[in-house]
């Protein structure tokens, strides 16, 4: 076991969805699959995942917590999730984040736990102040100074690493910190206040050596806050370059089996032996299934179902959005 691989993940995913209309926002589908099952899949070496907030189903095992009171914010419910880890390293994730991947994840992991060279001026192991794209993240009101601790040989010993944004923004709720610091600023913050309840997460930042990650990938932080930004990420699985190995890691997720797809050979084979079929996830969608029913000994026709009612859940939302879209409303949840 290594710092990449000794975690633990607290997913957030609380919170009343006010921009949503109340809706249970981390059980909204984009691409046929939950928002907090697309965010489970990004971590699946976790030691443990504590998902914090009502009771779901997840596609795979995690400890349920909920934050005391409910609806008691981040930090009381990042308090809640802290509460049942005990690795040394805490990926700390909301709940709504559509296109976050593993590799994200292993920059921020490798980056809360490396020692850097000692913190400078302009550098990146500054103290977290930077502003935030959502309700309670981290502003630059309400910064504090902050001494760096070092070990003797002079080099920074950093609390965590967080994403920043194409826009320079950071994402708190998209980070890896070390556990203890963690529990020392709550420990902190708690006894300042009296509670964690109702307090931004500004109030925790403040007290901790963050370095900044840049999400190389633009979309990483892509957080679905609004009916439009649920839109705008079911939209973009179906832009012309996303869409097929997005609904490949759907299939796969749906039928419960893990396997590295050559879709350009697949598509190739498929073609000649279809003399050019038009829709090419059908053969795609086939071999996936004879492959997990091989692997598994599983029943085909149960199979076939599963990957057919995915495959029905997908076209509804395309049909949703666009009647939505023509009607002024709201996409369907």
């Amino acid at each position: 076991m290594n710092d990449l691989t000794d975690y633990d993940t607290i997913v957030l995913a609380g919170g009343a969805a006010r921009r949503l209309g109340g809706a249970d926002k981390p059980a909204l589908s984009v691409g046929g699959r939950p928002l907090l099952d697309r965010v489970l899949a990004a971590c699946p070496d976790a030691a443990i995942t504590v998902v914090v907030g009502p009771r779901r189903q997840a596609t795979r095992a995690v400890v349920h917590a909920l934050e005391d009171p409910p609806g008691g914010g981040p930090l009381a419910a990042l308090d809640a999730g802290l509460r049942h880890t005990t690795a040394p390293t805490v990926l700390v994730l909301s709940a709504d984040l559509p296109f976050l991947t593993a590799a994200t994840v292993r920059s921020l992991l490798e980056a809360a736990t490396r020692t850097g060279g000692a913190a400078a001026p302009g550098g990146g192991s500054v103290p977290h102040g930077g502003h935030a794209s959502r309700e309670g993240h981290a502003s630059h009101e309400g910064r504090a100074s902050h001494e760096c601790r070092a070990p003797r040989d002079g080099r920074t010993l950093h609390d965590g690493a967080m994403l920043q944004d194409a826009s320079g923004r950071d994402q708190p709720l998209v980070a890896a910190y070390r556990a203890e610091p963690l529990r020392r600023e709550l420990a902190r913050v708690r006894a300042e206040h009296g509670t964690l309840a109702g307090l931004p997460l500004r109030a925790l930042m403040a007290g901790l050596l963050l370095e900044r990650v840049p999400d190389a990938t633009t979309t990483a932080s892509f957080d679905c806050d609004t009916w439009e930004d649920i839109s705008a990420a079911r939209a973009r699985i179906r832009e012309h370059g996303n869409v097929l190995d997005e609904w490949i890691t759907a299939v796969k997720a749906e039928l419960g089996i893990e396997l590295d797809v050559d879709t350009a050979a697949l598509l190739d084979l498929a073609r000649d032996a279809a003399h050019g079929v038009a829709r090419p996830a059908a053969p795609l969608t086939t071999f996936l299934i004879g492959y997990a029913a091989g692997q598994q000994g599983r029943d085909v026709q149960e199979l076939t179902d599963r990957a057919a009612a995915l495959a029905h859940r997908w076209a509804a939302e395309g049909a949703a959005d666009a009647d939505a879209t023509g009607a002024g409303t709201k996409p369907a949840e």
